[in-house]
């Protein structure tokens, strides 16, 4: 479809900011300003009164962990994840991955977010779910093995590999490998994983260094830091995202950098589960490629990267005792050209420009939290609270318009989640 989104107010690449035209074509930014050449318009979004932003990304999450959202909370990582996730997560039928999938799409558009990074455990239920929601997303299956579990670490593998052919001609989504952890998969594993990711060109999305448990038992196993673990089997690429990486030293910034190994970083979950607080300006002045995550909902409860953007800012200004450090502007590339280059897909979306894919969220400037706007970015990360996108495109396609989705049974939704929550509530009653 020929779009034309008129007379909004754009954050454009750099510093440029104006009120623009934005010519769709099918599912591309054709052109800015002027119409291309022959373009007839099929639909007009009138951008009056709108501020219009890249799509955001969302470089890390367990998307359908969310319907058991406020289910597991106020606890000790370990046992948060080894006591109560894992055992939750369990319960989950493929029906009720679909639909918590769906729901975490819906409330990730209304924060704007058009692409995601996700780790999942329901081989083809995800995918599916997230294609047709339209969600642009990396689909990684998350992988464990050991010596004593090797044959079920190789048949997760199977599980992505056969996955990413089901879906490798799909325009909005894309495969990764996802070994889980440091502390889940051992040395053997762990090259498997990295030669099968090689032998089928894949990158690979992994969880690193995010709790002083996690940095203990790795010592004590192999002598060495998690990040220097991952490295001798062949984990850390330019194709990795790792997230959280709250506790790593200036030995393994260096690492990641030398590798050109990107990090998610989860502000909020990394507070929740207490693990503290990842140290994003250095790895930024490393020239560590640093994007933003929400994590599931497990660990922090929604999935708004608005609300990353408003945390990530103040929480290192606090802790730093600086307030010019991590400003807006850079949290802003964070949540969009940073977590487009993350997800592998710099130059394919982040930003809006020509020849960029159609992925954009408009958000309503006549709103108290936006009145008076004064700079755009400062305002998406200072003054968000409350702020609902009003119209996102993923790839040239509507999915929300002024409010409404286009693309998930509402309805339908809220049902089969209701359903869900009272299957797991009657479980654990007993």
């Amino acid at each position: 479809m020929n779009i034309l989104i008129k007379d909004a107010l754009a954050l454009l690449p750099g510093e440029e900011t104006r009120v623009c035209d934005v010519y769709v074509s099918g599912d591309t930014i054709a052109s800015i300003d002027k119409a291309p050449e022959g373009f007839e318009i099929e639909k007009t979004i009138d951008g009056t009164g709108r501020l219009l932003t890249p799509g955001f990304v969302n470089a890390h999450t367990h998307i359908y962990m969310t319907s058991l959202r406020n289910r597991a909370d106020d606890l000790n990582f370990m046992t948060w994840l080894f006591d109560n996730v894992m055992p939750m997560e369990s319960k989950l039928t493929d029906e009720d991955a679909y639909w918590s999938v769906q729901l975490g799409c819906m409330e990730m558009l209304q924060s704007g977010v058009t692409s995601i990074m996700d780790m999942h455990m329901f081989p083809h239920t995800t995918p599916k779910a997230l294609e047709d929601a339209g969600m642009r997303a990396v689909v990684t299956r998350g992988l464990t093995g050991d010596k004593d579990s090797m044959d079920e670490g190789k048949k997760r593998i199977e599980q992505a590999l056969l996955e990413y052919e089901e879906f490798k001609n799909s325009p909005i989504i894309s495969f990764r490998l996802a070994p889980h952890a440091p502390y889940t998969c051992d040395e053997g594993f762990l090259r498997l994983v990295a030669e099968t990711a090689r032998e089928n060109g894949l990158g690979i999305h992994t969880h690193l260094s995010e709790s002083m448990d996690e940095q203990k038992t790795i010592k004590e196993r192999y002598g060495c830091t998690p990040a220097e673990y991952f490295d001798r089997c062949g984990i850390l690429t330019e194709n990795t995202l790792c997230a959280h990486c709250v506790y790593i030293s200036e030995s393994d910034m260096e690492l990641l950098a030398r590798r050109g190994t990107s990090v998610a970083h989860n502000a909020a979950s990394n507070m929740k589960l207490g693990n503290g607080f990842a140290p994003v300006p250095e790895m930024l002045k490393h020239g560590i490629n640093v994007a933003l995550g929400t994590d599931g909902c497990c660990s922090n409860n929604n999935q708004s990267i608005l609300k990353e953007m408003q945390m990530a800012s103040l929480i290192h200004k606090g802790v730093a005792r600086e307030a010019t450090t991590l400003p807006a502007k850079s949290v802003f590339d964070m949540a969009t050209v940073n977590g487009a280059k993350a997800l592998g897909l710099g130059g394919v979306c982040g930003e809006i420009k020509v020849g960029c894919k159609a992925d954009l969220a408009l958000f309503n400037l006549d709103t108290p939290e936006l009145f008076p706007l004064g700079e755009p970015k400062a305002a998406l990360c200072y003054s968000s609270a409350g702020l609902k996108a009003e119209t996102v495109l993923v790839n040239g396609r509507i999915l929300l318009e002024k409010g409404e989705y286009k693309t998930i049974d509402v309805e339908r939704l809220k049902m089969q989640v209701k359903q869900t929550s009272e299957r797991l509530n009657e479980i654990y009653r007993k």
